[in-house]
């Protein structure tokens, strides 16, 4: 699970408070075997890094919306969709969208790679989430805890035949 974002960029901190929020779930015991909980600031380089190898890998990152509805969490399954993109740079400098596909060129996106985007208000410098995206967090950390159950109980999918 990676938190994307930057935490002093108001509700662009999601990603790092629902990373925050699943650590302190876990407590001081380590994630279940195999399940990874880390933050990153975007970096594509990274974000490959992270992901590559994985059979699962859940991003949640702030999403930038027009008209936007703060709080509204997108989830994207991109063994079925594509990341949309607007060409334009976000926060973390190529963004998201950007990565998935230079990832997906070098032959280097997980098994299973799901992105929950969360629409923000405020993107200024500063910290804290407002109360809208705040709101979010723990449905968030709910739906993303059944999401892992849910695909480690899930079957094996069979080998491809070549």
């Amino acid at each position: 699970m990676i938190g994307v974002g930057n935490d002093f960029r108001r509700d662009d901190g999601i990603g790092w408070a629902v990373v925050s929020r699943l650590s302190e779930r876990i407590g001081h015991s380590p994630p279940p075997s195999g399940v990874e909980l880390t933050v990153n600031d975007g970096d594509p380089g990274r974000l490959i890094g992270l992901w590559e190898g994985a059979d699962l890998a859940i991003v949640v990152d702030a999403a930038h919306a027009h008209p936007g509805r703060p709080g509204r969490v997108h989830r994207i399954d991109l063994a079925r969709e594509k990341l949309g993109h607007s060409g334009q740079t976000s926060s973390h400098g190529l963004g998201l969208g950007e990565a998935v596909e230079l990832s997906r060129t070098l032959g280097r996106l997980p098994a299973r790679l799901v992105v929950f985007a969360v629409e923000g208000q405020d993107h200024t410098l500063g910290t804290g989430l407002t109360a809208t995206v705040a709101e979010v967090v723990e449905p968030l950390v709910q739906r993303i805890a059944e999401e892992i159950v849910g695909f480690r109980a899930a079957p094996a999918p069979a080998p491809r035949q070549e």
